[in-house]
């Protein structure tokens, strides 16, 4: 009989030892829970009174006419309507796609390209400040340095002289100052997806380049087989970073614009920034708070759709190393 209560005693033993982790894990729980509020609140309130109640107050003024000053008068998507209709608008929204696709796709191109080479290279950490210095130059440089690398008279011009060439482009002309804005951007953010994909290919084990060095991997089947997969999460943050800073694209515009003394830029380089900005405080017309926060709630809605459609696409089980 006293064997039969031992073994029962045995049997039994583990339930209260289980219950008393659930009980300890509960406990944690509950004490995360609490502090939630403390850490998550404050950001969530600032968050809330600096975006949130911004956008929602935005939405209601895209419903009416609206001057900055006065009543204000409801027209409902009226200036939806007026914005898609606008040729200038869709002009603008045009060249932002540009930006985004074109742009981004020659960013990320050379950025896995310098990966690949900088990677073995020595020195590899100078080379990765001096490519990434340029992101850290404010815009108002690269459009001061344009007015006199590109005008009639400039530094280009000049070099081009001697080659024959004695009527060069007029690089800042209204048709071709679009094309130098995409190149500019091309050559001042590469440096820094770089640096981000670089930081994601270190973490890989040397082990991995070893294996392909054995099997007599090509770069292009390392590139594909080991770092993509690998970098996958890097590459897909790197990609949500562009979508959102390509939409809001607007100082390095305008600026150009203000080098090709135009004042205010070319309609042929506005993007939806842009327009949005001209509309509501150009100062050469009426404001149109109403037309210039319906557009900008419309980048916001692409911002928001691409994002959406980015992480789905670029959705992949985690891989372990």
């Amino acid at each position: 009989m006293s064997t039969t209560i031992g073994r029962r005693a045995a049997t039994d033993s583990p339930a209260p030892a289980k219950k008393q982790k659930q009980g300890q894990g509960g406990s944690i729980d509950r004490q995360r829970r609490k502090l939630l509020m403390p850490f998550v609140g404050p950001a969530f309130i600032f968050y809330t009174v600096l975006f949130i109640v911004p956008a929602i107050g935005a939405a209601w003024i895209s419903l009416h006419v609206w001057a900055g000053s006065g009543p204000m008068k409801f027209v409902g998507l009226q200036n939806y309507a007026r914005v898609f209709k606008d040729d200038l608008f869709l002009k603008s929204f045009g060249n932002t796609l540009l930006l985004l696709f074109v742009v981004g796709a020659a960013i990320f191109i050379l950025a896995f390209a310098m990966t690949l080479v900088l990677r073995d290279m020595a020195g590899k950490k100078m080379v990765r400040n001096v490519i990434f210095f340029p992101h850290l130059i404010n815009a108002l440089v690269f459009g001061v340095l344009a007015g006199f690398i590109f005008n009639p008279g400039g530094m280009v011009n000049t070099l081009l002289k001697p080659l024959g060439i004695t009527e060069p482009p007029a690089w800042l002309a209204q048709e071709n100052i679009f094309p130098l804005i995409m190149a500019t951007l091309v050559a001042t953010t590469t440096g820094y997806f770089t640096t981000i994909l670089m930081a994601g290919v270190d973490r890989i084990p040397p082990y991995f380049y070893e294996d392909c060095a054995l099997a007599g991997a090509t770069a292009f089947q390392r590139l594909r087989y080991v770092i993509l997969p690998l970098t996958w999460d890097v590459f897909g943050t790197c990609a949500v970073l562009w979508t959102i800073s390509s939409i809001k694209i607007f100082e390095i515009i305008w600026v150009f614009g203000g080098s090709s003394g135009a004042g205010i830029p070319p309609t042929q380089s506005w993007t939806t920034a842009v327009y949005t900005y001209v509309t509501a405080f150009s100062g050469q017309s009426t404001p149109a708070y109403g037309a210039a926060t319906a557009s900008a709630i419309i980048s916001l809605a692409l911002v928001s759709v691409l994002v959406v459609l980015l992480r789905r696409a670029m959705r992949r089980d985690a891989v372990e190393f």
